[in-house]
């Protein structure tokens, strides 16, 4: 999982200086490091016939940047939304709340303390 974030935080970093990343898998086998660009093969299969005991795999849409990660059968997600698309959505939201106006102390009757 610690993994996984890391990836994710070095992704996010790439988006945010303005580039797009590349979709990547991410293996991790005895052998070293092993880095496959644009593959269409589900994250288990290349995991397997690659041997690696951890695989993660990156990728990016128009609105969200996603680390999938895989070791032995535990599996984890993240996904975050480009900066844009979550500041377009926090200037647009509605606000959660309604204002009421000061509510006033009823006037006291004439006569009474």
């Amino acid at each position: 999982m610690d993994n996984a974030v890391e990836i994710l935080n070095a992704a996010e970093n790439v988006v945010q200086a303005g580039h797009t990343p590349t979709d990547m898998t991410i293996l991790m086998t005895p052998q070293g490091i092993r880095m496959v660009a644009d593959s269409d093969w589900p994250l288990e299969s290349l995991q397997q016939h690659h041997g690696a005991e951890m695989a993660y795999r990156v990728s990016q849409s128009a609105i969200i940047v996603r680390v999938e990660g895989r070791a032995g059968s535990r599996t984890c997600l993240f996904e975050t939304e480009k900066p844009e698309r979550a500041a377009r959505l926090l200037l647009h939201a509605s606000p959660n709340y309604s204002w009421m106006p000061p509510m006033l102390p009823a006037p006291s009757e004439p006569g009474v303390a």
